[in-house]
Protein backbone atom coordinates (compact mmCIF):
# COMPACT_ATOMS: atom_id res chain seq x y z
CA UNK A 1 0.00 0.00 0.00
CA UNK A 2 1.54 3.44 -1.04
CA UNK A 3 1.12 6.15 1.77
CA UNK A 4 1.52 10.09 0.92
CA UNK A 5 2.02 13.50 3.08
CA UNK A 6 2.93 16.85 2.02
CA UNK A 7 3.82 19.98 3.29
CA UNK A 8 4.84 23.45 2.74
CA UNK A 9 8.08 24.91 3.98
CA UNK A 10 8.91 28.31 3.98
CA UNK A 11 12.55 27.73 2.22
CA UNK A 12 14.08 27.13 -0.68
CA UNK A 13 14.83 23.18 -1.43
CA UNK A 14 18.03 23.44 -0.88
CA UNK A 15 18.04 24.70 2.61
CA UNK A 16 15.38 21.97 3.11
CA UNK A 17 17.11 19.34 1.79
CA UNK A 18 20.88 20.42 3.97
CA UNK A 19 18.19 19.91 7.21
CA UNK A 20 17.95 16.10 6.27
CA UNK A 21 21.76 15.65 5.80
CA UNK A 22 22.35 16.91 8.83
CA UNK A 23 23.40 14.61 12.23
CA UNK A 24 20.17 14.49 14.13
CA UNK A 25 17.49 14.79 11.25
CA UNK A 26 16.11 10.83 11.93
CA UNK A 27 16.20 11.86 15.77
CA UNK A 28 14.05 14.92 15.20
CA UNK A 29 11.95 12.88 13.02
CA UNK A 30 10.93 9.98 14.54
CA UNK A 31 7.67 9.54 16.81
CA UNK A 32 8.12 8.98 20.50
CA UNK A 33 5.61 6.61 20.53
CA UNK A 34 7.22 3.98 18.60
CA UNK A 35 9.47 1.37 20.19
CA UNK A 36 12.19 2.13 17.84
CA UNK A 37 15.76 4.09 19.09
CA UNK A 38 18.46 5.50 16.72
CA UNK A 39 21.56 3.04 16.73
CA UNK A 40 23.65 5.02 14.42
CA UNK A 41 22.37 7.64 11.85
CA UNK A 42 23.42 7.55 7.70
CA UNK A 43 25.73 8.88 6.57
CA UNK A 44 25.14 9.83 3.76
CA UNK A 45 21.61 10.19 2.02
CA UNK A 46 22.77 8.94 -1.29
CA UNK A 47 24.53 5.44 0.24
CA UNK A 48 24.23 5.59 4.10
CA UNK A 49 22.48 2.85 6.63
CA UNK A 50 20.47 4.31 9.30
CA UNK A 51 20.05 1.67 12.15
CA UNK A 52 17.55 1.46 14.40
CA UNK A 53 16.82 -0.88 17.80
CA UNK A 54 14.08 -2.57 18.09
CA UNK A 55 12.98 -4.39 21.26
CA UNK A 56 14.72 -7.95 21.85
CA UNK A 57 17.82 -6.28 20.33
CA UNK A 58 16.71 -6.05 16.73
CA UNK A 59 17.50 -4.56 14.70
CA UNK A 60 15.54 -2.16 11.52
CA UNK A 61 18.09 -1.09 8.28
CA UNK A 62 17.30 1.54 6.36
CA UNK A 63 19.59 1.43 3.19
CA UNK A 64 19.74 4.15 1.35
CA UNK A 65 19.58 3.97 -2.36
CA UNK A 66 22.31 5.37 -4.91
CA UNK A 67 19.62 5.16 -7.76
CA UNK A 68 17.44 6.99 -6.34
CA UNK A 69 18.99 10.35 -5.01
CA UNK A 70 19.03 13.58 -6.92
CA UNK A 71 20.44 16.39 -4.80
CA UNK A 72 18.29 18.86 -3.14
CA UNK A 73 15.33 17.34 -5.48
CA UNK A 74 15.23 13.40 -3.90
CA UNK A 75 16.58 10.55 -1.53
CA UNK A 76 14.60 7.10 -1.08
CA UNK A 77 15.34 4.58 1.97
CA UNK A 78 14.23 0.62 2.06
CA UNK A 79 14.26 -1.78 4.58
CA UNK A 80 17.48 -4.12 3.72
CA UNK A 81 17.52 -6.98 6.74
CA UNK A 82 21.24 -7.98 7.35
CA UNK A 83 22.18 -10.36 9.98
CA UNK A 84 20.51 -12.50 12.61
CA UNK A 85 18.77 -8.79 14.47
CA UNK A 86 16.97 -8.39 11.54
CA UNK A 87 15.18 -10.88 11.09
CA UNK A 88 11.82 -9.44 12.37
CA UNK A 89 12.07 -7.52 9.70
CA UNK A 90 12.41 -9.67 6.90
CA UNK A 91 8.59 -9.87 6.18
CA UNK A 92 8.30 -6.30 6.66
CA UNK A 93 8.26 -3.97 2.48
CA UNK A 94 9.54 -0.32 2.95
CA UNK A 95 10.27 1.83 0.73
CA UNK A 96 10.26 5.37 1.51
CA UNK A 97 10.66 8.23 -0.72
CA UNK A 98 11.51 12.09 0.24
CA UNK A 99 10.77 14.57 -2.21
CA UNK A 100 11.79 18.14 -2.50
CA UNK A 101 9.68 20.39 -4.59
CA UNK A 102 10.26 24.18 -5.53
CA UNK A 103 7.01 26.05 -4.33
CA UNK A 104 6.07 30.20 -5.01
CA UNK A 105 7.69 32.49 -2.77
CA UNK A 106 11.12 30.20 -3.13
CA UNK A 107 9.48 27.46 -0.56
CA UNK A 108 9.50 24.07 -0.91
CA UNK A 109 7.03 21.35 -0.90
CA UNK A 110 8.84 18.52 0.97
CA UNK A 111 6.59 14.99 -0.11
CA UNK A 112 6.53 11.56 1.91
CA UNK A 113 6.26 8.49 -0.39
CA UNK A 114 5.79 5.42 1.45
CA UNK A 115 5.19 1.98 -0.10
CA UNK A 116 4.26 -0.64 3.09
CA UNK A 117 3.00 -3.13 4.19
CA UNK A 118 2.63 -2.15 7.80
CA UNK A 119 -0.38 -1.30 9.26
CA UNK A 120 -2.00 2.23 7.42
CA UNK A 121 -3.00 4.02 10.64
CA UNK A 122 0.11 3.30 12.02
CA UNK A 123 2.06 4.83 8.86
CA UNK A 124 -0.58 7.66 8.70
CA UNK A 125 0.43 8.93 12.22
CA UNK A 126 3.90 8.66 11.82
CA UNK A 127 3.99 10.83 8.65
CA UNK A 128 1.11 13.39 10.53
CA UNK A 129 4.34 13.75 13.47
CA UNK A 130 7.02 14.02 10.90
CA UNK A 131 5.44 16.99 8.97
CA UNK A 132 4.61 18.66 12.08
CA UNK A 133 7.92 18.24 13.70
CA UNK A 134 9.81 19.77 10.63
CA UNK A 135 7.16 22.54 10.32
CA UNK A 136 7.61 23.33 13.88
CA UNK A 137 11.56 23.28 13.42
CA UNK A 138 12.07 25.04 10.80
CA UNK A 139 9.81 27.53 12.51
CA UNK A 140 12.05 27.67 16.10
CA UNK A 141 15.11 28.32 13.71
CA UNK A 142 13.41 31.19 11.04
CA UNK A 143 12.69 32.81 14.25
CA UNK A 144 15.89 32.86 15.78
CA UNK A 145 17.43 33.85 12.35
CA UNK A 146 14.77 36.58 11.66
CA UNK A 147 16.36 37.70 15.37
CA UNK A 148 20.29 37.67 14.42
CA UNK A 149 21.25 34.23 15.44
CA UNK A 150 24.09 32.92 13.41
CA UNK A 151 25.28 29.47 12.87
CA UNK A 152 26.77 28.72 16.75
CA UNK A 153 29.54 26.30 18.12
CA UNK A 154 27.88 25.28 21.32
CA UNK A 155 28.92 22.62 23.83
CA UNK A 156 26.38 20.72 25.54
CA UNK A 157 26.81 18.63 28.71
CA UNK A 158 24.12 15.45 29.35
CA UNK A 159 23.99 15.01 26.04
CA UNK A 160 22.71 11.29 25.95
CA UNK A 161 19.91 11.91 28.14
CA UNK A 162 16.15 12.42 27.11
CA UNK A 163 16.62 16.40 26.73
CA UNK A 164 20.14 16.36 25.85
CA UNK A 165 19.34 13.84 22.84
CA UNK A 166 16.50 15.75 21.51
CA UNK A 167 18.34 19.50 21.74
CA UNK A 168 21.62 18.30 19.91
CA UNK A 169 19.75 16.90 17.16
CA UNK A 170 17.67 20.39 16.72
CA UNK A 171 20.62 22.18 17.25
CA UNK A 172 22.60 19.84 14.58
CA UNK A 173 19.91 20.25 12.03
CA UNK A 174 19.60 23.59 12.66
CA UNK A 175 23.25 24.07 11.27
CA UNK A 176 24.65 24.92 14.65
CA UNK A 177 27.96 22.66 15.50
CA UNK A 178 27.20 20.67 18.45
CA UNK A 179 30.48 19.79 20.74
CA UNK A 180 29.28 17.33 23.58
CA UNK A 181 30.89 17.17 27.06
CA UNK A 182 30.71 13.63 27.85
CA UNK A 183 32.79 11.92 30.63
CA UNK A 184 34.08 8.82 28.96
CA UNK A 185 36.48 8.66 25.58
CA UNK A 186 35.76 10.82 22.89
CA UNK A 187 34.34 8.71 19.69
CA UNK A 188 34.27 11.50 17.51
CA UNK A 189 35.77 15.11 16.25
CA UNK A 190 32.46 16.64 18.18
CA UNK A 191 33.13 14.95 21.39
CA UNK A 192 35.40 16.21 24.17
CA UNK A 193 36.25 14.61 27.45
CA UNK A 194 35.08 16.40 30.77
CA UNK A 195 35.93 15.90 33.98
CA UNK A 196 33.28 17.61 35.50
CA UNK A 197 34.88 18.06 38.87
CA UNK A 198 37.85 19.99 37.28
CA UNK A 199 37.40 20.85 33.28
CA UNK A 200 40.35 21.46 31.37
CA UNK A 201 41.49 25.11 31.00
CA UNK A 202 40.70 24.48 26.49
CA UNK A 203 37.77 22.47 26.94
CA UNK A 204 35.36 25.43 25.44
CA UNK A 205 37.66 26.53 23.43
CA UNK A 206 36.15 27.68 20.03
CA UNK A 207 32.23 27.76 21.92
CA UNK A 208 30.28 30.34 21.67
CA UNK A 209 27.98 28.98 24.16
CA UNK A 210 27.60 26.56 26.91
CA UNK A 211 23.77 24.51 27.51
CA UNK A 212 24.60 22.57 31.22
CA UNK A 213 22.10 19.57 31.37
CA UNK A 214 24.08 17.19 33.19
CA UNK A 215 22.84 15.85 36.77
CA UNK A 216 21.56 12.73 38.41
CA UNK A 217 18.01 11.89 38.04
CA UNK A 218 16.02 13.15 41.44
CA UNK A 219 13.50 10.06 40.93
CA UNK A 220 13.72 7.60 43.76
CA UNK A 221 13.97 7.03 47.49
CA UNK A 222 15.37 9.81 49.28
CA UNK A 223 17.75 7.77 51.17
CA UNK A 224 21.10 9.87 51.95
CA UNK A 225 23.07 8.21 48.44
CA UNK A 226 20.71 9.46 46.32
CA UNK A 227 20.70 12.54 48.31
CA UNK A 228 24.14 13.14 47.92
CA UNK A 229 24.31 12.07 44.06
CA UNK A 230 21.37 14.64 43.28
CA UNK A 231 24.01 17.16 45.13
CA UNK A 232 26.82 16.45 43.96
CA UNK A 233 26.21 16.00 40.29
CA UNK A 234 24.90 19.39 40.49
CA UNK A 235 26.47 22.19 42.82
CA UNK A 236 30.52 21.65 42.51
CA UNK A 237 30.22 20.66 38.52
CA UNK A 238 28.01 23.35 37.55
CA UNK A 239 30.05 26.05 39.29
CA UNK A 240 33.61 24.53 37.80
CA UNK A 241 31.95 24.83 34.42
CA UNK A 242 30.32 28.32 35.12
CA UNK A 243 33.88 29.57 35.94
CA UNK A 244 35.75 28.16 33.48
CA UNK A 245 33.00 29.51 30.96
CA UNK A 246 33.80 32.96 32.22
CA UNK A 247 37.26 32.81 31.85
CA UNK A 248 36.87 31.32 28.21
CA UNK A 249 35.03 34.16 27.07
CA UNK A 250 32.14 32.07 26.24
CA UNK A 251 29.03 34.53 25.46
CA UNK A 252 26.00 32.72 26.81
CA UNK A 253 25.56 30.47 29.60
CA UNK A 254 22.24 28.51 30.35
CA UNK A 255 22.19 25.95 32.55
CA UNK A 256 19.40 23.32 33.81
CA UNK A 257 17.42 24.66 36.89
CA UNK A 258 14.37 23.10 38.18
CA UNK A 259 10.40 24.69 39.51
CA UNK A 260 11.30 22.77 42.33
CA UNK A 261 13.11 25.54 43.85
CA UNK A 262 9.52 26.82 44.66
CA UNK A 263 8.81 24.17 47.35
CA UNK A 264 7.28 20.94 46.40
CA UNK A 265 3.90 22.52 47.98
CA UNK A 266 3.87 25.99 46.88
CA UNK A 267 0.32 27.00 47.77
CA UNK A 268 -3.09 27.90 45.19
CA UNK A 269 -1.29 31.00 43.94
CA UNK A 270 0.63 31.07 40.84
CA UNK A 271 4.23 32.16 41.15
CA UNK A 272 6.48 33.50 38.51
CA UNK A 273 10.41 33.91 38.31
CA UNK A 274 9.52 36.91 41.22
CA UNK A 275 7.85 34.88 43.42
CA UNK A 276 9.82 32.86 45.19
CA UNK A 277 9.39 32.93 49.18
CA UNK A 278 11.66 34.54 51.72
CA UNK A 279 13.35 31.70 52.48
CA UNK A 280 13.33 29.65 49.12
CA UNK A 281 10.85 26.63 50.00
CA UNK A 282 11.43 24.32 53.45
CA UNK A 283 12.02 21.11 51.63
CA UNK A 284 15.15 19.58 50.12
CA UNK A 285 15.21 19.96 46.36
CA UNK A 286 14.57 23.73 46.51
CA UNK A 287 17.31 23.78 48.81
CA UNK A 288 19.79 22.23 46.14
CA UNK A 289 18.02 23.89 43.12
CA UNK A 290 18.64 27.19 45.11
CA UNK A 291 22.46 26.52 45.68
CA UNK A 292 22.35 24.95 42.03
CA UNK A 293 20.97 28.58 40.41
CA UNK A 294 24.06 29.96 43.03
CA UNK A 295 26.81 27.80 40.83
CA UNK A 296 25.76 29.04 37.79
CA UNK A 297 26.34 32.74 38.34
CA UNK A 298 30.34 31.52 39.29
CA UNK A 299 33.15 33.58 37.54
CA UNK A 300 33.31 37.21 36.97
CA UNK A 301 32.56 38.56 33.21
CA UNK A 302 29.74 39.88 31.03
CA UNK A 303 28.55 36.65 30.46
CA UNK A 304 25.07 36.23 30.11
CA UNK A 305 23.26 33.12 32.63
CA UNK A 306 20.14 31.50 32.19
CA UNK A 307 18.71 29.12 34.60
CA UNK A 308 16.40 27.23 33.03
CA UNK A 309 13.57 25.93 35.74
CA UNK A 310 11.60 22.92 34.17
CA UNK A 311 8.37 21.32 34.82
CA UNK A 312 7.68 18.06 34.53
CA UNK A 313 8.96 16.91 30.82
CA UNK A 314 6.30 15.12 28.96
CA UNK A 315 7.80 12.67 26.65
CA UNK A 316 7.15 8.62 26.12
CA UNK A 317 10.72 8.40 25.83
CA UNK A 318 11.35 8.93 29.67
CA UNK A 319 10.57 10.68 32.61
CA UNK A 320 7.06 9.98 34.55
CA UNK A 321 5.01 9.98 31.01
CA UNK A 322 7.00 6.90 30.38
CA UNK A 323 6.58 5.44 33.70
CA UNK A 324 2.48 6.09 33.34
CA UNK A 325 1.68 5.41 30.07
CA UNK A 326 1.79 1.70 29.53
CA UNK A 327 -0.20 1.69 33.06
CA UNK A 328 -2.89 3.64 31.20
CA UNK A 329 -2.52 1.99 28.10
CA UNK A 330 -3.47 -1.14 30.38
CA UNK A 331 -6.59 0.49 31.44
CA UNK A 332 -5.65 0.40 35.12
CA UNK A 333 -4.77 4.57 35.39
CA UNK A 334 -6.57 6.63 37.48
CA UNK A 335 -6.18 10.04 39.76
CA UNK A 336 -3.38 9.84 42.61
CA UNK A 337 -4.77 10.69 45.65
CA UNK A 338 -7.35 13.73 46.24
CA UNK A 339 -6.30 14.69 42.35
CA UNK A 340 -6.21 18.42 43.45
CA UNK A 341 -2.29 18.82 43.17
CA UNK A 342 -1.40 20.78 40.60
CA UNK A 343 1.26 20.07 38.08
CA UNK A 344 3.05 22.62 36.19
CA UNK A 345 4.71 20.19 32.70
CA UNK A 346 6.19 21.33 29.46
CA UNK A 347 6.23 19.39 26.59
CA UNK A 348 9.72 17.65 25.13
CA UNK A 349 9.58 19.94 21.76
CA UNK A 350 8.65 23.32 23.85
CA UNK A 351 11.62 22.72 26.06
CA UNK A 352 14.05 22.67 23.20
CA UNK A 353 12.70 25.69 21.78
CA UNK A 354 13.08 27.48 25.15
CA UNK A 355 16.68 26.13 25.50
CA UNK A 356 17.25 27.46 21.82
CA UNK A 357 15.71 31.34 22.65
CA UNK A 358 17.89 31.28 25.74
CA UNK A 359 20.27 31.33 22.96
CA UNK A 360 19.17 34.39 21.13
CA UNK A 361 16.83 36.07 22.93
CA UNK A 362 18.86 39.05 25.18
CA UNK A 363 16.19 39.80 27.10
CA UNK A 364 16.30 36.02 28.77
CA UNK A 365 18.57 36.50 31.96
CA UNK A 366 18.95 35.14 35.32
CA UNK A 367 15.69 32.22 35.76
CA UNK A 368 12.93 31.15 33.21
CA UNK A 369 10.23 28.89 34.14
CA UNK A 370 10.06 26.65 31.53
CA UNK A 371 6.58 25.27 31.82
CA UNK A 372 3.39 25.30 29.52
CA UNK A 373 1.14 28.56 30.34
CA UNK A 374 -1.64 26.19 31.34
CA UNK A 375 -0.66 24.01 34.43
CA UNK A 376 -3.55 21.35 35.10
CA UNK A 377 -4.24 19.71 38.36
CA UNK A 378 -4.25 15.59 38.61
CA UNK A 379 -7.42 14.72 37.70
CA UNK A 380 -7.29 17.18 34.25
CA UNK A 381 -4.20 15.24 33.44
CA UNK A 382 -5.24 11.88 34.14
CA UNK A 383 -8.43 12.65 31.98
CA UNK A 384 -6.00 13.56 29.12
CA UNK A 385 -4.14 10.99 29.05
CA UNK A 386 -6.80 8.13 29.53
CA UNK A 387 -8.27 9.95 26.32
CA UNK A 388 -4.81 10.25 24.13
CA UNK A 389 -4.38 6.48 24.80
CA UNK A 390 -8.20 5.35 23.91
CA UNK A 391 -8.56 3.98 27.89
CA UNK A 392 -11.06 4.25 30.38
CA UNK A 393 -9.26 5.45 33.55
CA UNK A 394 -11.43 4.92 36.69
CA UNK A 395 -8.68 3.22 39.18
CA UNK A 396 -8.20 5.68 42.00
CA UNK A 397 -4.67 5.29 43.64
CA UNK A 398 -4.28 6.07 46.98
CA UNK A 399 -2.07 8.76 47.85
CA UNK A 400 -0.24 6.55 50.36
CA UNK A 401 0.66 4.32 46.85
CA UNK A 402 3.72 5.73 46.06
CA UNK A 403 5.26 5.67 49.02
CA UNK A 404 6.07 1.74 48.34
CA UNK A 405 8.81 3.14 45.31
CA UNK A 406 9.53 6.66 46.77
CA UNK A 407 9.27 6.60 50.70
CA UNK A 408 7.42 9.52 52.45
CA UNK A 409 10.04 11.96 51.13
CA UNK A 410 10.22 10.96 47.59
CA UNK A 411 6.47 11.21 47.50
CA UNK A 412 5.65 14.59 48.77
CA UNK A 413 9.26 15.95 46.61
CA UNK A 414 7.52 13.78 43.50
CA UNK A 415 4.47 12.14 43.19
CA UNK A 416 2.65 14.51 45.39
CA UNK A 417 4.11 17.77 44.36
CA UNK A 418 1.17 20.73 43.59
CA UNK A 419 2.82 23.80 42.19
CA UNK A 420 0.98 26.57 40.44
CA UNK A 421 3.94 28.02 37.98
CA UNK A 422 3.64 30.34 35.36
CA UNK A 423 6.09 30.91 32.07
CA UNK A 424 6.01 35.30 32.40
CA UNK A 425 9.44 35.84 31.49
CA UNK A 426 8.57 33.81 28.23
CA UNK A 427 4.81 35.40 28.02
CA UNK A 428 6.23 39.09 28.44
CA UNK A 429 8.70 38.17 25.41
CA UNK A 430 5.53 36.43 22.90
CA UNK A 431 7.04 33.41 23.20
CA UNK A 432 5.52 30.66 20.68
CA UNK A 433 4.70 27.30 22.75
CA UNK A 434 4.22 24.82 19.96
CA UNK A 435 1.69 22.92 22.47
CA UNK A 436 -0.06 25.12 25.33
CA UNK A 437 -2.55 23.21 26.21
CA UNK A 438 -2.34 18.94 27.89
CA UNK A 439 -4.71 17.45 25.24
CA UNK A 440 -2.91 18.67 22.42
CA UNK A 441 0.79 17.60 23.83
CA UNK A 442 -0.07 14.27 24.81
CA UNK A 443 -1.87 13.78 20.71
CA UNK A 444 1.33 15.16 19.75
CA UNK A 445 3.45 12.77 21.41
CA UNK A 446 1.58 9.91 21.79
CA UNK A 447 0.08 9.39 18.20
CA UNK A 448 -3.44 10.82 18.90
CA UNK A 449 -3.37 12.99 16.12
Amino acid sequence: MTHQRSSEIQAPPAEVFAWFSRPGAIRRLLPPWLPLKVVAEAESLRDGTAVLGLPGGLRWFAQHQPDGYIPERKFVDEVEPQGLRAIATRAVNWKHEHLFEPADGDATTVIDRINSNLPARQTARMLAYRHRQLGADFAAHQRAAAAGLKPLTIAVTGSSGMVGEALCAFLSTGGHRVIKLVRGTPKSANERRWDSMAPADDLLDGCDAVIHLAGASIFGRFSDKHRQAIESSRIEPTQALAELAARANVSTFVSASAVGIYGAQSGPAPVDEKSIPQPVGSDFLADVVQRWEQAAGAGVSSMRRVQIRTGIVLSPRGGMLAVLRPIFTAGLGGRLGTGTQCLSWIGLDDLVDIYHRALWDTQLDGPVNAVAPHPVNNIEFTKALAKAVRRPAIIPVPAAAPKLLLGTEGTQLLALADQRVVPQKLLDTGHEFRHEHIELELAHCLGGN
